[in-house]
This record gives structure tokens, C-alpha cells and sequence, in this order.
């Protein structure tokens, strides 16, 4: 049988081929739309029990099948799969653009919406209805016959688009590797990234160090690299990836600057067919902020509020850069580097020296067992089939040791695997005929592997990342929902779908946190509490310029989306210098192409929503500042936030989750705070 087709269990991984990709998605394809057809033809009054229920289940299994080949081509990225997948992408986009454009389908899920059964049905039922008519409406049930195809070509178009802008970055990350030959050069960087990069010249068959612009390789050379040559040449490879700004090894055919402004046109024209201004306001629609006017008010308060700070943070390193470093004049390959340089001087540490307290296996079983403590879970190793043989798997039970939920857990950065960590779901959560299903998830990111059979040491950076990803799973397998389109993170606001896992982050400064979670790779020792001191002392370290450069990111997004014309004379390059110049305190060189690689809203879904980081975390910090007025480990407010967050997944509306659990509506103050920017 096509493993893809079997969906009473795991994914079978372990078989899975790129030959199996199109038959399966064939099959279901033309299985769901003989369903679909049957279901329209049945004049019978729609209910959820002969109509939504066998819909849902038709479609959760083209899209688990669907999600394990997706799932695949980000983390084994290599030519068979990505040709397939690329070959039915395509086909898997026109379905469900069939199904949100089919006026009749919408009809029947109003007919529900009408009728005398309605109000039997569970909240949860209700939320899923609701969202599904605003669904339809965005997805152009309403629109005219005649523009329908039309709507439905854009849709197809941006899939394939978004997937190339993706691919590209992903070639132009791997294509580069810089080869030092001599020591003398690498000056700077510490042992074990040095050892990391001679294993890896060593496997090219090369003598030296080689480095690539992969976060584990790249990061360290910005930070600690003494050669100022060395770190100019690589920024400049990083920051031109997938652009005409060729560098070494680069190809023309990886440039996304096409795909920018084909990308941003189509956007523009599915909105306003649909009767919106632009897309911003399409990609509202189903988020907790209401207009771009809001959210543009919003990160521009913000940046009043960092600016000061941020000038002050600048102001001093270039200070700094002159005086102890010899940088007349800082450039942006020098401020990473000179930060550091800064930061060990003030506060008299490294993350070069944090990090030999975070092994892999202290960090896991710290991160478990606070977990464990808040929710009252228990995790624990299990097997299952998987994709690379670094990957693990995991049993979340509850305090009564019934299983909650599982997740696979990939950690290491590979050359098949999209940069950045991210979660997805495997399996929801959701009532079938054969019980309760058990929601699995990926939690992915983008570390350095163990090397010399020692455990991976991580950055705490890194920890935060780990910890951030986490919260986001918990979210999807804490769900106590019972209907797919509302369970887990599903049917969540966007703009709201980030409060767990900025949540998460914070327990990674908190000295009985770290107690149980650190062990020195030589002495054993835990993290001491004077270093522990200084990592907070340090921890708003240029929190301004940070802060600065997320709001720069998010009104680019916003702008991008809202007043920005595609088809006009300026350039996204020429609208991105316009928002650095109101907003920003440090412009990077003219040749920097940020954008190009900017997938997170040109393949990532986050399109008119990068703001969202943001505005979530005003949510998160304001959610913990009652774990600080209780007590950080209270297991009491631990249960309060699992039942009113994420128990309830997409269920009611973020913005309720949210009072039920603070007793209010969110404020900026705890935000501030916790970035050291209360005042100026």
C-alpha cells in the first residue's frame, strides 16, 4: 500500500518515496471530489453529521498525506522530491481553491447556519462554521462565474511562486562555502566552531576551515571573527542570497527579485477582487488587529518608545568601536563583533562561555521537566519511523500517564533542510468514529550537530529558540478541542498564534529554570549564579536597536501589503530605504538585499502579518507577568494558562482566551519592562 494513503497511524516515513508523491495525491484528489460531488447532489436538509463530518474527514486525509510530503521537502530538501512536489503543488492548490470558491459548498454550509439544528450544536461546532463562511468569502465563493478562473489562477500562480522564492534561498544558502586555508585568519573564532568548520572542509575534501552561510557557521564568524576581511566577505554573501548581487557561487536563475514583485501584484489583485484596498486588509480579516491604519499606529508607538534607546545603544558602540576596537567607522559587518566585543567588556562573559553550560541533553531535560512542572505532563523518549536518523520522538502523557500527544523533535542544521526553526503539525487532535485522535507535531530548527561524541552545545540564544518552538507545539498538543478546524493552533488569529511560544522564552531567564536545565561539558557544574547575573544584567543589551529592527521588518511587511503600488515606478527596494529612514538608527550598505531572503512573508505565510511578533508579545509578557506575581513555577497558574490559552486552541476568539486567563485586556507596560524600555 502507498504509505501515503495510510493514515491510521504515524507517518511511515522510513518508506516513503518521492515515486509515491503524485499517485497518492491523484487518488485522493479525485476521491475527494467524487465526495464532494456526492455531498452537493444530496437534497436532503445539511446537517454536521451527513454533510460537515465526512467533508472534514476527506480533506484531514489529502491534507496529512499532503503535510508529510511538505513536511519532507523542508527538512529533505534534494532534486526527486523537490520535482514532485513542485509538479503537484500545483494541483493540491487548484482543489482547495475549487472548494472555497464553490458558491454551492457555501450554500450548504449556510443552510447549516440557518436551520433549526444549529443551535444544538457545541461551541466549538459553531466556531468551526463561522469560520468557514469567512472563509469562503475570502476564498471567492461570492465572486461572479466569469472572474472565478481568474482567482483561481492567482492562487495557483503565488503557490508556485512562493515555493521558488523558497527553493531559491535555500540554493544560494548552500551553493556558498568559504575555505580558509590559513590559521591566522580564523583568529577569534572559537575551538569547537573551529573544529565544527574542519570537519566540515574535511568532508569537501579540502584542507583548512570551511564555512557557509548556515546560521551554526555563519553566526560565530560575525560574532567573533577578528579578520575584518573574513566577516566582510561573508555579510556580503549573506545578505545578497537569491539576488542579482551575485557572489561566489551564486546563479542569476536563485534571484527572488522577480518573484518579489510578481508575488506582491497577484496579492493586490486577489484582494481587490474580493472588494478590499489591498491585501493588508484581506490578510486582516481573519486576525485579532482590525485595520492596517491599527497595526501601523501600533509599531510606530513602539518604535517612539525604542528609538531613544536605540541611538543611545548606537551611539555607544561606535564610541566603543573607535576607541578599543580601531573601527573609525563601523560597518555592518563590524556590528556584530563590536557588540560582543562590547557586551564581554561590560559585563565580563562571552555566550562563548554561556554555552559550555547548555549541553543538548541538560537543556531537553530541563525544558521537560518545567514543562512537566507548569502542566502537570510527563515526557518521555518513544520510537516511530523517521526521515534522518538524528531525528527523536517523544510521548507527552498526562499525570495520570494517558497519552496526550507526541512529537518528533529535529534539531541539527543539514544542507537538506530549510534554515530558521519552526513548528508544524503532523496529526490534530479531533473526535473520529474510532475515538479521540492523538495530535503529533514537528518541532524543527536549525542547531549545530554533537561533534567528537560530545553532546551539541547550544547558544542560549539557541535555548530561547528551542523553548519558543516548544511553546508553539504545546499549543497544537495541549488542545483539548474535539473539532479539527478549531483544534490546537488552528482557527487561531494570527497576530495571536505567537503568544505560547514568546510565552515560552521567558522561563529561559529565570535562575530556578536554569538550575535544572545547565551542566558545564567539562566540570559538571551548574551555571553559576554570578554568570547568571551578568547573562541578566546583560540581557536588554541593545534591546532599542532590536526592537528597532523587528518594527523595520513589520512596517516593510505592512507597507508592502497597503500603500506600496507593484505595478508603479518605485522599487521594494526603494520603499524598504524610505522605512529605514524613518524608523531606523543603523542602515545597512546599499548592496544589502534583506528582502530576497525575507521568506517568512513571501513564503511563509506571515504576508501582512510579520507585525504579529509584535503584538503577540504584548500578549505573552502581559500573560506572564502573573507567573512573576505568583511565582514563576506555580503549578496553579501553570493550569490556569493550559486551560484558558491552550486547551481551548482556536475554539473562541484570542482576545476572550486572553481576559479568561488575566482577567483583563492586555497592556504595553510588562512588554517594556521585560525589554528595559519602560523609560527613556
Amino acid at each position: 500500500m502507498n504509505p501515503l494513503l495510510d493514515i491510521s497511524g504515524l507517518p511511515r516515513f522510513a518508506e516513503i518515496k518521492p515515486e509515491h508523491v503524485t499517485p497518492a495525491v491523484d487518488e485522493l484528489l479525485t476521491r475527494n471530489r467524487a465526495l464532494t460531488a456526492k455531498l452537493l447532489a444530496d437534497g436532503t436538509q445539511p446537517t454536521w453529521e451527513n454533510f460537515i463530518q465526512p467533508f472534514e474527514d476527506a480533506n484531514e486525509h489529502l491534507s496529512r498525506a499532503w503535510g508529510q510530503v511538505g513536511h519532507l521537502n523542508m527538512v529533505m530538501n534534494g532534486p526527486e522530491l523537490r520535482e514532485v512536489y513542485n509538479a503537484n503543488l500545483p494541483k493540491v492548490t487548484q482543489y482547495y481553491a475549487e472548494l472555497s470558491q464553490n458558491l454551492a459548498l457555501y450554500q450548504k454550509y449556510k443552510a447549516i447556519r440557518n436551520g433549526d439544528a444549529y443551535a444544538a450544536l457545541n461551541a466549538e461546532q459553531r466556531k468551526v462554521i463561522e469560520n468557514e463562511l469567512r472563509d469562503f468569502r475570502l476564498g471567492g465563493a461570492e465572486l461572479p462565474e466569469e472572474k472565478k478562473a481568474r482567482f483561481m489562477a492567482i492562487q495557483e500562480e503565488l503557490s508556485e511562486l512562493t515555493s521558488k522564492f523558497s527553493d531559491n534561498l535555500l540554493d544560494a544558502t548552500n551553493a556558498y562555502t568559504c575555505v580558509i586555508a590559513d590559521e591566522k585568519e580564523i583568529s577569534g573564532i572559537p575551538a569547537d566552531e573551529c573544529r565544527v568548520a574542519a570537519e566540515a572542509a574535511q568532508e569537501a575534501g579540502k584542507s583548512g576551515w570551511l564555512f557557509t552561510l548556515k546560521a551554526p557557521s555563519y553566526g560565530p564568524v560575525m560574532q567573533y571573527a577578528d579578520n575584518r576581511s573574513l566577516r566582510e566577505r561573508l555579510y556580503r554573501a549573506y545578505t545578497t542570497r537569491a539576488s542579482e548581487q551575485l557572489s561566489e557561487g551564486s546563479n542569476l536563475g536563485w534571484d527572488n527579485t522577480p518573484l518579489m514583485s510578481q508575488i506582491l501584484k497577484l496579492r493586490a489583485e486577489l484582494a481587490q477582487m474580493l472588494g478590499f484596498d489591498n491585501y493588508a486588509e484581506f490578510s486582516l480579516a481573519s486576525k485579532m488587529a482590525d485595520t492596517s491604519a491599527q497595526v501601523s499606529e501600533f509599531l510606530l508607538e513602539l518604535a517612539q518608545r525604542a528609538k531613544p534607546f536605540a541611538q543611545n545603544d548606537l551611539k555607544e558602540l561606535r564610541e566603543f568601536a573607535a576607541a578599543r576596537l580601531g573601527l573609525e567607522e563601523l560597518q555592518a559587518w563590524d556590528v556584530g563583533y563590536a557588540s560582543e566585543k562590547l557586551r564581554q567588556l561590560r559585563y565580563a562573559f562571552s555566550e562563548q562561555e554561556v554555552k559550555q553550560y547548555f549541553p543538548e541533553d541538560a537543556v531537553l531535560t530541563g525544558l521537560f521537566g518545567l514543562v512537566e512542572t507548569l502542566f502537570g505532563l510527563d515526557i518521555k523518549p518513544s520510537t516511530a519511523p523517521t526521515w534522518h536518523e538524528t531525528v527523536r520522538f517523544f510521548d507527552i502523557c498526562d499525570n495520570q500517564g494517558k497519552l496526550v500527544g507526541q512529537f518528533y523533535l529535529d534539531l541539527y542544521a543539514r544542507a537538506s533542510k530549510r534554515g530558521g526553526a519552526w513548528m508544524d503539525d503532523a496529526i490534530t487532535r479531533r473526535r473520529t468514529a474510532r475515538g479521540i485522535q492523538t495530535p503529533v507535531a514537528y518541532l524543527n530548527c536549525n542547531f549545530a550537530s554533537p561533534l567528537g561524541g560530545k553532546p551539541a552545545l547550544f547558544t542560549h540564544d539557541e535555548v530561547i529558540t528551542l523553548f519558543h518552538e516548544f511553546g508553539h507545539g504545546l499549543h497544537h498538543l495541549l488542545t483539548q478541542v474535539e473539532e479539527l478546524g478549531v483544534s490546537g493552533i488552528n482557527g487561531v488569529e494570527w497576530d495571536a498564534v505567537e503568544l505560547p511560544s514568546q510565552f515560552m522564552e521567558n522561563f529561559c531567564w529565570e535562575w530556578d529554570v536554569l538550575q535544572g536545565m545547565t551542566r558545564h561539558g567539562e566540570t559538571k557544574e551548574k551555571l553559576p549564579r554570578d554568570l547568571f547575573d551578568k547573562m541578566i544584567a546583560a540581557k536588554n543589551f541593545q534591546s532599542g536597536l532590536q526592537m528597532l529592527r523587528q518594527i523595520e521588518f513589520s512596517l516593510f511587511d505592512l507597507r508592502m501589503h497597503s500603500d506600496y503600488d507593484a505595478n508603479g515606478k518605485q522599487t521594494v527596494q526603494q520603499l524598504l530605504d524610505e522605512i529605514r529612514k524613518e524608523v531606523a538608527v543603523l542602515i545597512p550598505p546599499p548592496f544589502n538585499r534583506f528582502q530576497n531572503s525575507f521568506a517568512h512573508i513571501f513564503s511563509g505565510g506571515y504576508a501582512a502579518g510579520y507585525y504579529s511578533y509584535k503584538w503577540a508579545e504584548v500578549l505573552s509578557a502581559d500573560a506572564y507577568s502573573l507567573f512573576e506575581e505568583n511565582g514563576v513555577l506555580d503549578a496553579a497558574t501553570g493550569s490556569h494558562f493550559r486551560e484558558q490559552i491552550l486547551a481551548v486552541g482556536g475554539s473562541r476568539d484570542a482576545m476572550d482566551s486572553f481576559i479568561a486567563f488575566r482577567g483583563r485586556e492586555p497592556r504595553i507596560d510588562a512588554l517594556l519592562r521585560h525589554n528595559g524600555l519602560a523609560s527613556a
